[in-house]
C-alpha cells in the first residue's frame, strides 16, 4: 500500500530498496528554502543494518502489509519458542532472537498476537499486562518512604525489576510487558 512520506510514523514497516525496514525515528522538516521532507531512520529486519533516508513530502513509499493472528504460547527449547493457533491447531516455532527479552514473560497458554509478512513471522506482541510472582526481594528498611523509593526484585521468570517497598517474597504482581515495569500488587 502506497503512503505519502509525511504519513510515515515510528514503528511502521516499509518496503524500500528490496528490503523490509522498521521505522525507528522520523522528523518532518520544513526548511526556509526548498520543499518539505521527512528525515527517517530505519532498521532492516533482514540484515540488521540501519539507514537514514530523506523523502520529499510529495514522494510515495510502500507500506508493508502485515497479517496478524492470535496464537497461544506452548513451550520453548534452546533456540525456539513454540505457539499453537487456537482455531486451526497449527503449531509454529519462532526463533528466540525475534521474541527477545519479553520471551521470559511467556507463560503456558498465554494468548499473543503474531505478525506475519509473506507467511514469515516477524514479531510477537504480548498482552499489555501479565501476572508474575516475586521470587526474591530485599527486606524493607524502616523509615523508607513509599512514594520515592523502589527496591530491586527478581521475578519467578528471572527478570529483574524495581518494586515498591511493601512488596515481599511470594507476592503476585502485574507487570507491564511494554516497559517491563511494576504496575500493581494483586
Amino acid at each position: 500500500m502506497k503512503i505519502h512520506a509525511s504519513d510515515i510514523r515510528v514503528g511502521m514497516l516499509l518496503e524500500y530498496k528490496d528490503d523490509l525496514w522498521q521505522v525507528l525515528k522520523t522528523q518532518h522538516v520544513k526548511p526556509g528554502k526548498g520543499g518539505a521532507f521527512a528525515q527517517v531512520e530505519m532498521k532492516s529486519l533482514n540484515k540488521n543494518t540501519k539507514l537514514n533516508e530523506r523523502f520529499r513530502s510529495s514522494e510515495s513509499v510502500e507500506k508493508a502489509s502485515l497479517e496478524e493472528s492470535k496464537f497461544n504460547y506452548s513451550y520453548n527449547d534452546e533456540t525456539d519458542y513454540y505457539f499453537i493457533n487456537s482455531l486451526t491447531f497449527d503449531q509454529i516455532n519462532i526463533k528466540k532472537n525475534i521474541v527477545g527479552e519479553k520471551g521470559k514473560m511467556l507463560t503456558e497458554n498465554l494468548e499473543v498476537d503474531i505478525s506475519f509478512y509473506n507467511e514469515k513471522p516477524l514479531a510477537v506482541e504480548l498482552p499489555n499486562q501479565v501476572t508474575c510472582k516475586i521470587e526474591t526481594t530485599d527486606a524493607t528498611i524502616k523509615g523508607q518512604t513509599v512514594s520515592s523509593s523502589y527496591k530491586p526484585a527478581v521475578l519467578d521468570n528471572g527478570i529483574n525489576i524495581q518494586v515498591p517497598p511493601f512488596i515481599e517474597n511470594g507476592d503476585k504482581i502485574i507487570v507491564d510487558t511494554r516497559t517491563i515495569e511494576y504496575v500493581k500488587k494483586i
